[in-house]
């Protein structure tokens, strides 16, 4: 067998072994930019918070001799609240009005919270909170949060501790995020970038590229002679 045609062999063999990925690629590829990326984050279902509206002068939480990461006022769905955070990345909310500390918040808080804020007509169908070792995958961040469902299909997520909106996920986002998996060829944490299965799929369909583009001249010579 020459050359030439050990190559065109090679050439056939390895298109047959990429095939499948890359119609993933392509595929997947064209499900991710047929809509465009604020639509699919749903940027437009949340309200911004309203402005801060005191009383009276805010009255600092007790927290002598507790060191203090960050303390700031922001605003909630039932006030505004002192949010402290610590060094060791614990998170606190205190109530400006009388300074105490609260606990974090309850399953009716977390949903009163999405309900003031969800600008779109979905109510409240469940609440589930999750764990920070063992974050939802449409989350991915080491939390504790409330996932609050919505009857749209949306899931927004409420920290634990703070109160704050952690984040918003549409059905088209966790659809977009399966096709990014697919796209990366990581389907069980959708982040590695860098894994074998994509670099060896690449690195094959650059090969078959190559040996595409050795071979073409000959095609090309034997099509113009036998015209």
């Amino acid at each position: 067998m020459g050359a030439r045609a050990q190559l065109r062999r090679w050439h056939i063999w390895i298109g047959w072994l990429v095939a499948l990925p890359v119609l993933f690629w392509v595929v997947s590829g064209l499900v991710m930019v047929w809509k465009p990326i604020d639509e699919v984050r749903g940027t437009d279902l949340l309200r911004s918070a309203p402005a801060i509206r005191l009383l009276g002068p805010p009255i600092p939480p007790n927290l002598s001799g507790v060191p203090l990461k960050s303390l700031s006022l922001e605003q909630r769905a039932a006030g505004p609240r002192w949010v402290i955070r610590l060094p060791d990345g614990t998170t606190r909310l205190g109530d400006p009005l009388t300074g105490l500390l609260l606990p974090s918040l309850s399953a009716a808080d977390a949903a009163r919270e999405v309900t003031a804020r969800y600008a779109a007509e979905g109510k409240v169908t469940a609440i589930s909170r999750t764990a920070k070792d063992e974050p939802p995958l449409d989350l991915r961040r080491p939390v504790e949060a409330w996932q609050v469902t919505l009857d749209d299909g949306t899931h927004v997520y409420v920290d634990a501790s703070s109160g704050e909106i952690l984040a918003t996920r549409t059905r088209w986002w966790r659809f977009y995020d399966l096709m990014w998996g697919f796209h990366i060829m990581d389907l069980k944490t959708r982040e590695n970038t860098h894994n074998p299965l994509i670099l060896g799929f690449g690195i094959a369909t650059l090969a078959m590229a190559i040996l595409g583009v050795m071979l073409l001249p000959k095609a090309l010579k034997r099509r113009r002679n036998s015209s």
